[in-house]
């Protein structure tokens, strides 16, 4: 029991790489884990990642308290850097996990810039209102917003296909707080799956693919497992849903100008990030940012084009009641990115940067992958971030660098995916629909079909195991 508690908590230290393997080898202090400042180190990040999750009840922002963790355990570790006589060694380090922060920051700062400016364009919310508007059953909108999470999650990614879909159910659903329930479940799971076999799907999946220890076509041989982590729960929940029809609903949402060429600009920026990665070996924040800039043009068009057309319509330059419409403004959409999650992503960068540098991340290695063997510390990687959330799980393998085959990472990077749908905290998107469907899709709805989700879980594993066998 103390050595799996230990293996949480320092799981928990370990969000985004760090020292990967032989980069950090030489600079590694692994004779530290015992003493009092490795623990003190330790002691302030737990510290910071309690505040975290109790971060709805003190409605203090996450970024916070592991921002300064992290400039504590950077003090720390200059002072162990100094006492052993190797004062650069310290900038050598921290410099190596800021430059690890800048890719993964600006290439989800252009992701985040796209669907906030598809939000601003109406794109989702036709969407919804075209499901809505359908006068589909009950069963059929379960597997239809099933099915459109696994589909969309691998592009938008999980969190916000997530929200996407849950607003549509919660429309359809009304006050059949059991069917919201469970097609809220089924949208968690199959979010979580679809993001699972896509660079894009995920936070994960994202630093695994920047980090080549995946390349991009090789995500897609966990598409059938990851399918049939989805299909397998919903088949046994769909069984449970009537074909009762919901009380006819009517909402009309028009996409505003330039939506669609929006959408086809983040799909073009896309495909630039995956040709700088892979044929000109470019990192893909570059490509990324590249396709900012097509955004960038295309924002500058749009405004020209709404404010003649505004001109237009107003030829006197006068609305009532002072009814005037906010232009496009590409820089608003970035000022509308998610600013608290991205700076929390550099504290816990900062604090694992700072505590491999003690040797925890060898000594979970060591008990975990040399102890358990691969195929059983990746499925144990699955459970635990359904307890600890699936990104710090993630990561704290990818920072631990492992000797595996292809097979055992795509084996990892899909139980720490899926792992997390087996409970309402594994993942960010099951917490973003817990606050948006706040009293009907809680904690325990999730946890009485977890061992019909674990039943998925398991069967996917399998599922890759036998098909990809070639890639072990």
């Amino acid at each position: 029991m103390k050595t799996f508690i230990t293996t949480v908590c320092l799981l928990l230290l370990s969000v985004l790489p760090a020292f990967a393997g032989g980069h950090g080898e030489e600079s590694t202090i692994r004779d530290l884990t015992h003493t009092g400042m490795g623990y003190l180190a330790v002691a302030f990040f737990v510290g910071a990642y309690v505040l975290v999750i109790f971060e709805e009840q003190l409605h203090l922002r996450k970024s916070k308290p592991v921002m300064f963790a992290a400039g504590i355990i950077w003090v720390l570790v200059a002072i162990v850097y100094h006492q052993i006589g190797r004062p650069h060694a310290a900038h050598d380090a921290i410099m190596h996990n800021i430059l690890e922060y800048s890719e993964l920051m600006l290439f989800l700062l252009v992701a985040m810039t796209y669907i906030n400016s598809m939000e601003e364009r109406n794109v989702f919310q036709a969407l919804r209102a075209w499901l809505v508007n359908k006068g589909f059953s009950l069963r059929v909108i379960f597997w239809f917003t099933g099915f459109l999470a696994f589909v969309i999650s691998p592009v938008a990614d999980n969190l916000t296909t997530a929200l996407l879909m849950g607003a549509v159910v919660m429309a359809v659903g009304g006050d059949n707080t059991k069917f919201v329930a469970l097609a809220c479940i089924n949208i968690v799971v199959a979010a979580n799956a679809g993001g699972a076999f896509s660079p894009f799907g995920d936070i994960t999946t994202l630093m695994v693919w920047q980090k080549g220890q995946v390349q991009f076509g090789q995500f897609f041989y966990i598409f059938l497992p990851a399918l049939v982590n989805w299909v397998l729960p919903a088949a046994i929940m769909s069984l449970t849903i009537g074909k009762q029809f919901p009380n006819p609903v009517k909402e009309e949402v028009h996409m505003k100008f330039g939506a669609k060429r929006i959408i086809f600009l983040f799909l073009l920026t896309i495909a630039t990030a995956v040709s700088f990665h892979n044929y000109l070996e470019l990192p893909p924040a570059a490509g990324m940012m590249f396709g900012l800039s097509y955004l960038g043009f295309f924002s500058y068009y749009i405004k020209s084009q709404e404010k003649r057309q505004w001109q237009y319509d107003s030829p006197l330059g006068i609305r009532p009641h002072g009814d005037v419409p906010a232009p496009f403004d590409l820089f608003r959409r970035i000022a509308r990115a998610e600013w608290d999650t991205l700076l929390f992503f550099y504290g816990v960068i900062l604090c694992v940067g700072g505590l491999s540098q003690f040797g925890y991340l060898a000594m979970v290695s060591n008990q975990m992958y040399h102890g358990l063997g691969p195929t059983y510390a990746n499925t144990l990687v699955g459970f635990l971030s359904a307890i600890v959330d699936n990104i710090p799980v993630r990561f704290a393998v990818l920072t631990m660098d492992p000797a595996m085959s292809l097979g055992q990472w795509l084996l990892v990077t899909l139980t720490a995916g899926v792992g997390g749908s087996m409970l309402s905290i594994g993942s960010a998107a099951g917490v973003a629909l817990m606050g948006s469907a706040r009293g009907t899709y809680t904690f325990g709805a999730h946890m009485k079909w977890t061992p019909v989700i674990a039943l998925g879980y398991g069967a996917s594993i399998i599922c890759h195991l036998y098909v990809n066998s070639r890639l072990f």
